[in-house]
């Protein structure tokens, strides 16, 4: 939502696809240039947008359908449908002639009309999709008129002519359409009666559904020219209302991310970090609310916009391309008798499968198996952690297992977010800091908001137990 500055339907669902899409290579020179020209020339820009307009109504949705889902088919007895019209123009011509034609007139008018009426069901399904596609290509048109939009598909010109050959055909159900949303649609029930004395509409429906069936090419193209130039304007708007952004430099590297001021798009006053990863891996060390998590799906939330439509939240942003896999956001799947941690381990083992092909990777993960025992969470995260991070890849994990980072010292780089805790107040910095934490203020935290004193007496003397157990098993 905060990425969508989109004018239409079109363009917001081509963006949709762009940030979800990571290409495996790409030439932006074109679409940079564009935003570039959108970004300094503000008429230009406003009259790209009046055109897009023209497809913000929802129902510009339902175009996708047209070249991505299945048409109806005819029925094998559709060939009936043309005798029945010539029959039924036949009988009027010599109904006048021969009076015994006025019974074949209403026979074949009570078949035309069940059929007609059969048909409808089969017409409401494209009432909204096709009259769209025709002020696609009318926009389409006018935007392709523009010399600075070729470029993005030098080749439209061709597919534009492709479907005008059918668009008079189509025009049909942008008049059906009309009928249904204006309240004095009875004024046009003669050509209701019309339509089925020669069953128009079937005739029509399944003529037009067989051509587009050949045209499904030329709709996405005109769909994705007038998609790209949307999220292009869409990309600048973000630009122009951020402070801080860059252009990525993707690098060969494999494992490397060099950011310098990076932030979080979501979070007013974000505090920027910078970090320059070579390739090892990194584990996270924090208290809650310190900023571990903010800072791995800030990591993400670069790397995929980096990727997709070339704008990173940061001063500096380099990186290698590559694909992204998290596990931050997991939950019980209760439907499916599937407990966290089972949901938790579904996924990671998904990572394991992707990390021993040869593309990079970026895994990013959260509290690795916070959902199981000390002891068999730490053993199971090492040797998980140590997997991952094997090969072209590349993982950012955070934790609450001091132990975690001792273990892994030698394959990842560890930092850390601390807070400063008094006797009233716990303050968050949200720095990034080299190293692990080496101090715990849970118990703290728990006195500041007045817990018993008797609670927390007890809780400092068995941590100390702890640390004593810990320390002799070392």
């Amino acid at each position: 939502m905060f990425l969508d500055r989109t004018n239409s339907k079109i363009g917001q669902q081509f963006l949709y696809k762009k940030l979800r899409t990571i290409p495996k290579s790409a030439n932006i020179k074109n679409e940079e240039n564009i935003i570039d020209l959108f970004l300094t020339d503000v008429d230009f820009r406003i009259s790209a947008q009046k055109k897009l307009l023209e497809l913000q109504h929802l129902d510009a949705y339902y175009i996708t359908t047209l070249f991505q889902d299945e048409h109806i088919k005819a029925p094998k007895w559709f060939f009936v449908t043309k005798i029945l019209s010539f029959a039924c123009l036949i009988s009027i011509i010599l109904t006048p002639i021969i009076r015994h034609f006025i019974f074949v007139f209403f026979g074949v008018f009570i078949i035309n009309m069940i059929i007609h009426y059969w048909n409808k069901r089969n017409l409401y399904q494209y009432l909204v999709s096709i009259p769209q596609l025709l002020r696609l290509i009318n926009v389409a048109n006018k935007l392709f008129s523009i010399d600075r939009f070729k470029v993005l598909k030098p080749k439209l010109q061709i597919s534009l002519q492709n479907i005008s050959s059918i668009k008079k055909k189509m025009s049909l159900f942008r008049m059906e359409a009309t009928m249904q949303d204006d309240y004095l649609a009875f004024v046009w029930g003669f050509i209701e009666i019309f339509k089925i004395l020669f069953l128009l509409e079937p005739l029509f429906l399944f003529s037009v559904l067989k051509k587009l069936e050949t045209k499904r090419k030329e709709i996405e193209d005109i769909y994705e020219f007038v998609g790209e130039i949307d999220s292009l304007i869409s990309i600048a708007s973000l630009r122009k209302g951020i402070v801080n952004y860059c252009n990525p430099v993707i690098v060969e590297k494999s494992k490397s991310i060099v950011s310098d001021a990076l932030y979080h798009p979501l979070i007013f006053n974000c505090i920027e970090n910078s970090i320059n990863i070579s390739n090892k891996s990194v584990l996270l060390t924090g208290s809650n609310m310190s900023g571990k998590t903010s800072f791995i799906r800030s990591i993400g939330i670069n790397v995929v916009t980096g990727l997709t439509i070339n704008t990173c939240f940061a001063k500096q942003f380099s990186m290698p391309r590559m694909r992204v896999f998290s596990a931050i956001r997991i939950s019980d799947d209760l439907m499916n008798d599937k407990s966290y941690y089972f949901e938790e381990v579904i996924t990671i083992k998904e990572m394991i499968d992707k990390s021993e092909d040869e593309k990079s990777n970026l895994f990013l993960l959260d509290e690795i198996f916070k959902g199981t025992n000390t002891i068999e969470r730490i053993s199971a995260g090492k040797a998980v952690l140590s997997s991952l991070a094997k090969g072209n890849n590349l993982v950012f994990v955070s934790t609450h297992d001091i132990e975690l980072a001792d273990l892994l010292c030698d394959e990842f780089d560890l930092y850390h977010f601390s807070e400063k805790v008094d006797k009233k107040t716990v303050d968050f910095d949200y720095k990034l800091k080299n190293g692990k934490l080496k101090t715990r203020n849970a118990i703290k935290i728990l006195q500041i908001n007045n817990y018993p004193e008797k609670i927390i007496n007890e809780a400092i003397e068995l941590s100390k137990e702890l640390d004593k157990i810990t320390v002799a098993n070392n």
